[in-house]
């Protein structure tokens, strides 16, 4: 005989779900995530832009460069006189600005120092010109200090943003291709800077000057033989950081070109660095101009430069020491400025200080 089997009894079929409005309703979880939604919707050069002006200093240092080249551009055109007209008859006048006469300060009067002791003198009262006024006062040729000193600073940041800007271009190029390739070609590359950096850069800018015809092009010429050693050791140094990154990794895999890779790929990656360095450099290129030009190696006569204003200031200065102020005003604020707005863009664009 077999065994009968058990029959299990079958389970009734249940009805299909039929999914309803309710169930595709998106959760509402916004109380129990944290997201910092500000920081992750602005782009990068957003976030430079907040933490700059963050910085109260690199403010203040930008609003400086901005009212220096705005006075660069429009003060030497304030007034009727020229920088390099002359008028013997009115020359080493003391400052006069009429504004400012009826409280006594700046109404031309000048204390001198003579043998006999000290007194004050004012020569638009004694040669009766009363409706003339020198705001900075008039030079040993009788030429406006004013329009020269605004007319020099204009030369003066001519020729330094022009030698930062080739610099970076020399520099930035001399260094990536460095970094990038390694081996032999670094080796020979960096020798060679090396060689460059030994020679003293007062040395070359000298004879340079002095073999050349003296001008503006010729001392843009000189600095940007001298400058970018600094600008190509940092591009260098950043390439050697990011060559072995995946991202370049996966461009050579892709079949991209050394170039492509060098200034499309790693270039953007090192912009901040390059401008920081940029700006620091801008200074030390104002002082190296206004030093030949103090000199009597920069811009030629009639022409001025903040370097040449300070020179003739200086051979007057124990007579007449109003003429010398102005310009080491306006280059000192320019070199302070410069060096605040650097300073302020390397921390905000450095990552690694968003938390400082």
């Amino acid at each position: 005989m077999k065994a009968k089997r058990a029959v299990m009894p079958t389970p009734a079929t249940e009805p299909a779900y039929i999914p309803v409005e309710a169930d595709f309703r998106l959760k509402d979880n916004a109380g129990t995530i944290e997201i910092d939604e500000n920081f992750a919707a602005q782009s990068f050069w957003k976030d430079v832009f907040v933490r700059y002006f963050r910085k109260i200093s690199a403010v203040v240092g930008l609003v400086l460069i901005v009212l220096i080249t705005v006075m660069a551009i429009i003060g030497p055109n304030m007034n009727e006189y020229t920088y390099s007209g002359q008028d013997l008859n009115q020359k080493n006048f003391a400052p006069r600005v009429a504004s400012l006469e009826k409280f006594g300060i700046l109404d031309g009067t000048e204390r001198m120092n003579t043998t006999s002791g000290t007194k004050e003198v004012n020569y638009y009262t004694e040669k009766g010109l009363d409706d003339v006024y020198y705001w900075f006062g008039s030079d040993n040729f009788g030429r406006d200090i004013w329009t020269r000193t605004w007319s020099g600073t204009r030369v003066s940041l001519i020729i330094a943003i022009a030698a930062a800007i080739i610099d970076m271009v020399i520099g930035m190029s001399y260094g990536l291709i460095s970094g990038y390739f390694g081996g032999r070609a670094d080796m020979v590359m960096q020798r060679f800077l090396e060689i460059a950096n030994g020679i003293p850069r007062l040395v070359i800018v000298t004879l340079l000057l002095l073999v050349l015809k003296p001008g503006m092009l010729t001392i843009i010429f000189a600095l940007m033989l001298t400058e970018w050693v600094g600008m190509s050791r940092i591009a260098r140094a950043e390439m050697l950081k990011l060559k072995e990154q995946e991202f370049v990794l996966a461009s050579r895999t892709l079949g991209a070109k050394s170039f492509f890779i060098i200034f499309r790929e790693v270039l953007p990656n090192i912009i901040g660095p390059i401008i920081t360095q940029v700006m620091f450099s801008i200074p030390t290129a104002i002082f190296t101009e206004a030093f030949l030009s103090f000199v009597g190696l920069g811009i030629p006569v009639p022409r001025c430069s903040l370097g040449s204003l300070i020179s003739e200031g200086f051979n007057s200065l124990t007579t007449h020491p109003y003429q010398i102020i102005p310009p080491i005003i306006v280059m000192a604020a320019l070199m302070f400025s410069f060096n605040l707005v650097a300073d302020g863009l390397r921390e905000a664009l450095d990552p690694k200080m968003k938390e400082a």
